[in-house]
């Protein structure tokens, strides 16, 4: 991946992000495990310095991560150097860092662990849905009648939770049957060429693509005809230079060559929020309304879901999982129509996730809503090589392609020689890959990315049962 890139959705966010959440010594910090220390212990200045030493070191481990081969690899080099290093400042830092390969590899519950921003009251919060006038509602159905009169429609998500994706990529067949014709996303490279021609996204597609569930959202726009386009511009910069610079993208390639176009974007926390400081500056959703005149529909996904740790989640959080136990996402919409947002101002309507039962290391929202049933996947297809990744790709797509799931298969018998041992703790032998109904090319991968096996199968609908 070339410096520019990682520059551009790597390095910036991570320090932007986090410097500023944790100037005031953990207001907002984001950090899960590792707890940022108070000013009795050391001052601000002391503290954004190590801060800042940490991202290099991050940068520098994860350059060295990339140039190995294969996803379970450069994990492997990554959570390696997680877990030798206890320093406060690394680990908040680097936590980021690392939780992206995890969601590469599926493993979403060791993603959350490793890096969770943590959401607590603030003064520009509105009043508790609770307390009088708004009732729960399915999001997807209010948000779609939402998205009727409206020219463009801003998901958010959180890069190290993909939970925050799903009810984007259910929605995404319903909006195109509403009329929307162009989807853009956070750090998709224009130099896949071939994107739409292609039909799917590939590892070079973008930097998060090659996360199962962004690159089920790319490809499921792409499969329902969607024009598919990045926004960010390279080199652009940070702060206000890349705000101004995806708003002014989006409206050249999209409002001004059509008019009557209509617009679905994802994009990463607060880059879609309407007004507000955005790390020092505006962010590109303020913008993009400035530049285009089009004020568009922006739904916030990142507050209120369920953190790696109870103390992270908002207290609204917890008050209204108790209150309700939704089992599928949910807003809230008043008397009068109009929804609720924890952020008045910011955005038009927060949804809430249910917490995640988890099976194997692996969240039940990986089913999409009944759209993927969950196959299960054992240790024997490792050939006695652990870890080993696990990977599912469309029979009609090629090798190149983001995979549908995976999940990574490790010995848990401390019995087991040492040098399959590797990763202790992360992993289990049994776990299950989420797919779609139809037909999958399995494969199972070493350490040293040699295929250990592949295999044909058909997720069957009706039984929800595999066949080989």
């Amino acid at each position: 991946m070339p410096a520019p890139r990682l520059a551009l959705c790597c390095r910036w966010f991570a320090i932007g992000t986090l410097l500023i959440a944790s100037a005031a010594f953990g207001a907002a910090a984001a950090d899960s495990q590792v707890k940022t220390p108070s000013s009795e212990e050391i001052s601000p200045a002391e503290w954004r310095r190590l801060q800042l030493a940490a991202a290099d070191k991050s940068d520098e481990i994860m350059r060295v991560a990339q140039k190995r081969p294969g996803l379970l690899a450069q994990y492997e080099h990554m959570q390696t150097a997680y877990d030798a290093n206890q320093e406060r400042a690394f680990r908040l830092i680097f936590g980021q860092y690392l939780s992206w390969f995890q969601t590469y590899i599926g493993d979403y519950d060791g993603a959350a662990a490793s890096f969770s921003i943590a959401q607590p009251p603030q003064a520009d919060d509105g009043p508790s849905p609770l307390a009088g006038g708004y009732a729960a509602k399915p999001a997807a159905a209010v948000i779609l009648e939402l998205a009727r009169s409206r020219k463009a429609v801003f998901f958010n998500e959180a890069h190290s939770a993909p939970i925050t994706r799903t009810l984007t990529i259910e929605l995404l067949p319903k909006l195109r049957e509403l009329g929307f014709t162009h989807f853009a996303a956070e750090t998709l490279y224009d130099s896949d060429h071939a994107l739409m021609k292609r039909g799917y996204p590939t590892a070079k597609s973008g930097f998060y693509v090659d996360e199962p569930l962004y690159g089920e959202m790319v490809r499921t726009a792409l499969k329902l005809g969607y024009t598919v386009l990045a926004y960010d511009v390279e080199n652009a910069g940070a702060g206000d230079a890349r705000e101004r610079a995806g708003a002014e993208k989006l409206y050249r390639e999209v409002f001004r060559k059509d008019p009557n176009a209509r617009l679905v974007v994802n994009a990463g926390f607060a880059h879609v929020q309407k007004s507000g400081k955005y790390l020092g500056g505006r962010s590109m959703g303020e913008f993009f309304a400035e530049i285009s005149g089009i004020d568009p529909l922006t739904i916030e996904q990142t507050m209120l879901i369920q953190h790696a740790r109870p103390d992270q989640d908002h207290p609204y959080y917890h008050a209204v999982m108790d209150a309700l136990h939704p089992r599928q996402p949910i807003v809230f919409v008043g008397g009068d129509g109009a929804p609720w947002t924890l952020k008045p101002g910011k955005y038009d309507l927060s949804v809430w996730f249910p917490p995640a039962t988890t099976m194997k290391q692996r969240p039940d929202w990986l089913t999409l809503d009944g759209l993927r049933l969950p196959y299960a996947v054992g240790g024997e297809l490792c050939r006695n090589q652990f870890p080993c990744l696990v990977e599912a790709r469309y029979a009609d797509e090629g090798d190149d392609a983001v995979a549908a799931d995976r999940t990574v298969l490790n010995v848990v018998d401390p019995n087991a020689p040492a040098n399959q041992r590797i990763l202790e703790g992360h992993g289990e032998a049994q776990s299950r890959l989420f797919l779609r109904a139809g037909r999958y090319r399995l494969r199972t991968i070493d350490r040293g990315n040699r295929t250990l096996l592949t295999r044909e199968i058909t997720v069957d609908p009706t039984t929800a049962v595999h066949h080989e």
